[in-house]
């Protein structure tokens, strides 16, 4: 995990995370249709739109505006592509996808320009706005939520998204220190966790996992996760592929488990003794994949990134 989030590299003439991987997965064929949910720099859908022919299709979303605004500089001219600035959770509202879709590509997380960019608040290793969103036209800012939430509150999303055994502590101290002045840049709120939390002999910044699950939090990101896979399944045809990269335990464990519960046959209950039929529609294509130590030595962001692959199944399958 990268200061503050994961990060995939969408920066022209550098491979995004996964890139061949997630291309094989995606099995683009080029009549198809298309959508990449997290557009960030593009380093996915070029590679994408390299395999598509004058038939093809591809769709385009992202939360952030800068990215869309890529989006429209680099591939607005292009008659095959559509962009839509949102979250990939609305997919299916989207017109562009009633027809349906071939593949659906998702590297969540955050983008490496948001996270290399110290007004976006993403990173605590460069001092910033305490923001956090991924769109900052909506909802509410780190800064804003840290000033109203009470202790426990902030205690439980350390906990719960960023899996932090001192979520309590943290909690304690940030609700101390806004009493006496508001946390409203990233270097006052990672200062204030590593005065709680000393390093010791630790590579990893006190801060990595607080700065995750307020990040998560605020974005809603877990929620617009199991919203955005659900309507990829809706949308995908038979024979259509989702790849999704996700980053740490949570996402994946969400990912794992949404292709089993369409993939294999719930456990058997000894209060049913007859067996209920179950007919799988997705399929899980391979194990899952992590990057290679050669991507790893040109791209340490790499490290904590895991694709999944499924496809899914015409209702005879």
């Amino acid at each position: 995990m990268t200061a503050g989030g994961s990060g995939h590299d969408d920066v022209p003439g550098h491979l995004p995370v996964l890139y061949a991987q997630t291309l094989d997965g995606l099995r683009v064929t080029e009549d198809g249709t298309y959508l990449d949910g997290t557009f960030g720099r593009g380093g996915h859908a070029r590679g994408v739109l390299g395999k598509l022919g004058a038939g093809g299709r591809l769709l385009l979303m992202d939360k952030d505006p800068e990215a869309i605004a890529v989006a429209e500089r680099e591939f607005g001219a292009d008659p095959r592509v559509s962009i839509r600035r949102g979250s990939f959770a609305g997919m299916a509202d989207w017109d562009a996808t009633a027809g349906g879709l071939d593949g659906v590509l998702l590297d969540l997380g955050v983008s490496s320009p948001q996270l290399d960019v110290a007004a976006r608040g993403f990173s605590f290793g460069k001092d910033g706005p305490l923001d956090m969103r991924m769109d900052p036209d909506a909802g509410e800012s780190a800064a804003q939520w840290l000033a109203r939430a009470d202790e426990r509150e902030i205690a439980d999303v350390l906990f719960t998204y960023g899996e932090e055994r001192q979520s309590r502590r943290i909690a304690r101290a940030i609700v101390a220190r806004r009493a006496e002045q508001p946390l409203v840049r990233t270097a006052q709120l990672a200062e204030l966790i590593g005065s709680v939390m000393p390093r010791g002999d630790s590579k990893t910044h006190p801060a990595t996992r607080s700065f995750q699950a307020i990040r998560i939090f605020i974005n809603r990101e877990l929620g617009d996760l199991e919203d955005g896979l659900q309507a990829a399944y809706a949308r995908l045809k038979p024979g259509g592929r989702l790849a999704v990269i996700s980053f740490h335990s949570l996402e994946d464990r969400i990912v794992k488990q949404f292709i089993a519960r369409y993939a294999k046959a719930p456990p058997g209950n000894r209060r049913t003794p007859v067996a209920q039929a179950f007919t799988p529609t997705l399929l899980a294509v391979g194990d899952a994949q992590k990057a290679t130590d050669d991507e790893l030595a040109a791209n340490p962001r790499a490290r904590s990134a895991v694709l999944r692959v499924a496809e899914k199944l015409g209702a005879a399958a």
